[in-house]
């Protein structure tokens, strides 16, 4: 009587996992497209975004990644076999088609700014995901998307949760500057003249630390514009995108930029490497602010704090990774 009861029931569980449905999740992108993926998703391959890995901590359920990825601070640090690990699968412009169909991917994320790549890998039977956050709301709903994907949203929500705790301890400290008092900031990009306008991360950024965005008339992401134009909005602060390949040093010694106040206050800073589309942005933001007003976060050491972040959401030291410039 035992021995089929059991029978039964194991028929019972087999007949209902085979009627039960595959959970998917459906995602609009970046291009508008709704792309529906199985999940939890077993094979990705991450062009972007792959400094969520040390949070999801889903490494055994990527593929293949960004050749970016296997020389980037963080994700060496929390993995340094990353090269024999995960293959590359060249970067988000430089796409390697063959190396990504032996990959045989569930799920390709990639951003959304190389969109015939995006058509020609979709065009093959290839599942796409393009993204391209131009908010911390954004930024928020990619992370909670590799979350979903990867069956790990309680490490996500954790995540976000310590990027909120620096905000709200920025904004503490700014929230009450006057409109009229808050310093006019730009941060620049590639070149010296790319500024980044009122679309994007950094923008956001400049609000939860009460700066205003000298470029902020600018209805997109970024644009280059005459030095002209930078010194009639004549910044207090400049900040330079982490990868440009120039430094402080070459803005605060160009003579055409010397009637600039952040020049004459060398109130020039560069920005780590670390990439805006990551939990690191949080602490990106606190060193901007103590940058901008260091007499606001003079008892406040940022260094540990900084340290504290990366040991809740990567759970190593930040003495581990790049550290940023004084």
């Amino acid at each position: 009587m035992k021995l089929r009861f059991f029978i039964a029931g194991t028929l019972c569980l087999l007949l209902s996992a085979v009627d039960a449905p595959a959970a998917t999740l459906t995602f609009r992108d970046k291009t508008g497209t709704d792309v529906t993926v199985r999940i939890p998703v077993r094979r990705a391959v991450l062009y972007e975004t792959y400094e969520l890995l040390p949070v999801t901590g889903a490494w055994d359920r990527v593929a293949g990644i960004s050749r970016f990825a296997l020389e980037n601070d963080l994700i060496r640090a929390v993995k340094p076999d990353i090269a024999r690990a995960i293959p590359s699968a060249g970067s988000p412009m430089d796409l390697n088609p063959e190396a990504l169909f032996r990959l045989s991917p569930d799920v390709i994320i990639t951003w959304s700014s190389n969109p015939q790549a995006v058509k020609f890998l979709r065009a093959r039977g290839l599942t796409v995901i393009a993204i391209y956050p131009e908010s911390l709301r954004e930024l928020y709903e990619v992370m909670r998307l590799q979350g979903k994907l990867f069956g790990k949203e309680q490490r996500v929500e954790s995540a976000i949760g310590e990027m909120e705790r620096i905000f709200a301890l920025i904004r503490s400290r700014t929230a009450s500057i006057a409109p009229s008092a808050r310093k006019k900031t730009l941060w620049i990009s590639s070149k010296p003249t790319t500024v980044a306008g009122r679309i994007g991360v950094n923008n956001d950024l400049f609000g939860v630390i009460s700066l205003e965005n000298g470029a902020g008339s600018i209805d997109g992401r970024t644009a280059v514009v005459p030095l002209e134009r930078i010194a009639a909005w004549n910044p207090d602060l400049i900040f330079i995108w982490g990868n440009a390949r120039y430094g402080t040093a070459d803005i605060l010694g160009n003579p055409q930029w010397r009637h600039i106040n952040a020049i004459k206050n060398h109130a020039v800073f560069k920005a780590p490497k670390w990439s805006t589309w990551s939990p690191r942005v949080a602490a990106i933001a606190l060193w901007m602010a103590s940058k901008a007003y260091p007499e606001r976060f003079r008892d406040i050491n940022i260094d540990k704090t900084i340290d504290q972040f990366y040991r809740k959401v990567y759970g190593i030291p930040y003495g581990k990774v790049t550290r940023i410039a004084d």
